[in-house]
């Protein structure tokens, strides 16, 4: 994990157990993106899947009667984080055309999403008609399951590495007069933004590709994104489909600034 720490991410070996839970998660997975309930989620014209919480999981991972969810990757996140009960899982799914705009996407909103991944870090919402950034969700980890066999440049994930130093030092300046329990009523937009621009001058993008069996493990204040669909790229009929567990400490605290 000395790795994770120093760069912000990194990716696992595929292992049997992790590769049986996918092939369950995937089952089951397929059918929760055609449900109607659940088709408010695909955005970018068609071609993006958000997925939020689709994955209906128990708080130990399991799913479909599959075993709970295992493997190297969620036991380090466990050890180092401790082992925090998971949410229904995002499955974000990719499709052949990413990106196209999204809706209420301006040109300079897509012209992001296409050169820079829509690179991000997860839990600062955008809000009201300005869409300004606070931080509503603190999340310990970003854990990336693929469930799906797809080509490598089938929008893989992308991550810049060491971004989480610089990001952390970047909130930790602007929060260390707040009190942790107001953190999410600070507008973090601007230091955001400047932040990230600095990210792109000084960090190297690195693209993830994996597969079923494999996982990767991503820093919470890693700056992440997702690469356009490449003109060879391959997936089956489902897309390039990914669970993600994020899972959230139970009580707010100064873990976001402060944990490893």
């Amino acid at each position: 994990m000395s790795d994770f720490l120093e760069k912000g991410w990194t990716v696992f070996e595929s292992e049997p157990a992790v590769r049986d839970w996918a092939k369950a998660a995937l089952d089951v997975a397929k059918e929760r993106v055609q449900a109607p309930e659940e088709r408010h989620w695909l955005r970018c014209e068609g071609t993006w899947f958000v997925g939020v919480d689709t994955l209906p999981n128990d708080p130990s991972g399991q799913v479909a009667g599959s075993e709970p969810l295992s493997g190297v990757a969620f036991a380090e996140a466990s050890a180092l984080y401790g082992t925090l009960p998971l949410h229904r899982a995002q499955v974000s799914v990719i499709y052949p055309g990413y990106p196209r705009p999204r809706e209420g996407e301006g040109e300079a909103a897509f012209a992001y999403r296409l050169k820079r991944d829509a690179a991000h870090v997860d839990g600062l919402l955008a809000e009201g008609p300005d869409k300004r950034r606070y931080l509503k969700e603190r999340h310990a980890y970003i854990l990336g399951l693929p469930l799906s066999e797809a080509s490598r440049d089938a929008s893989p994930l992308t991550v810049w590495d060491g971004s989480h130093h610089i990001m952390r030092a970047a909130f930790t300046d602007a929060l260390k007069d707040v009190p942790q329990e107001t953190w999410d009523q600070v507008d973090l937009t601007d230091v955001y933004k400047t932040t990230r621009r600095k990210v792109f001058e000084t960090c190297q993008r690195r693209v993830l590709p994996a597969r079923p069996g494999e996982a990767y493990l991503v820093h919470r204040l890693a700056l992440h994104g997702v690469a356009p669909w490449g003109e060879e790229a391959k997936a089956p009929e489902e897309g390039r489909m990914i669970a993600y567990f994020r899972p959230e400490w139970p009580t707010p605290s100064d873990q976001w600034l402060t944990a490893p």
